[in-house]
């Protein structure tokens, strides 16, 4: 079981303003879930290397179990460090991929043409793709072999808008989630801000938030020990 777990490289929100990156906790939550399973896992990111991390979610108040567990664990220190680039990436070598959270996706995972070709390659061969918190703007503009967006009439969730406000960075960022993929179609859902909240539609599944990332992870296991 080999799983591809993708990061985002960009780390200053609109380009000018605050330090952003990846969201640690949307990481080490899914990761040790995957771990914990024997999975074998790659790191990817755009611009590969170290991928930058939110200093906001490296904060006291944000030092959850598996936040502590990745500060003294040397082995995934040293994978983060040196993450794959998308563009080395070959979707046929993996049997799912896990996109994580944090603004920085909504800047480049968002717009990103390499992303989007291992999305829609792991789609056409119904290879299990989950997307936490921000993580679902990759969706953004991916169609399928008929030209209709993935997104389209499909059940998902992410970053609810009033998350969304309560970070005092909405006015900063290039959309809000929530309202872009009911924009293009989705059935979106949302539970009560910062709760878990995981959405399955077929092999895409989605995690609202930070606290979703271990739930969403362990969706993504069982979708991939359904028998086919």
């Amino acid at each position: 079981m080999r799983i591809l777990m993708v990061l985002s490289s960009y780390d200053r929100v609109g380009g000018g303003g605050p330090k952003t990156g990846f969201w640690l906790e949307t990481f080490t939550a899914a990761y040790y879930v995957f771990a914990d399973a024997g999975a074998d896992i790659a790191l990817a990111s755009p611009g590969g290397g170290q991928p930058p991390i939110d200093p906001n979610s490296d904060r006291s108040a944000h030092q959850t179990e598996t936040v502590k567990r990745f500060r003294s664990d040397q082995t995934a220190r040293a994978a983060l460090a040196d993450t794959l680039s998308l563009d080395q990436v070959v979707s046929d070598d993996f049997d799912a991929a896990f996109y994580a959270g944090g603004h920085g996706p909504m800047w480049d995972l968002a717009e990103d043409p390499v992303s989007q070709a291992l999305i829609t390659a792991l789609h056409a061969a119904d290879r299990p793709i989950a997307l936490v918190g921000h993580g679902p703007a990759a969706l953004r503009h991916l169609v399928d072999a008929s030209g209709r967006r993935v997104v389209d009439g499909r059940r998902v969730t992410a970053t609810a808008n009033s998350e969304e406000q309560a970070t005092g960075l909405a006015k900063f960022l290039p959309f809000l989630l929530q309202d872009e993929l009911v924009r293009l179609g989705a059935v979106y859902s949302r539970g009560p801000d910062w709760a878990s909240h995981v959405v399955c539609d077929g092999v895409l599944i989605t995690g609202q938030n930070a606290n979703s990332s271990a739930d969403t992870a362990t969706r993504l296991l069982h979708t991939l020990r359904q028998p086919a």
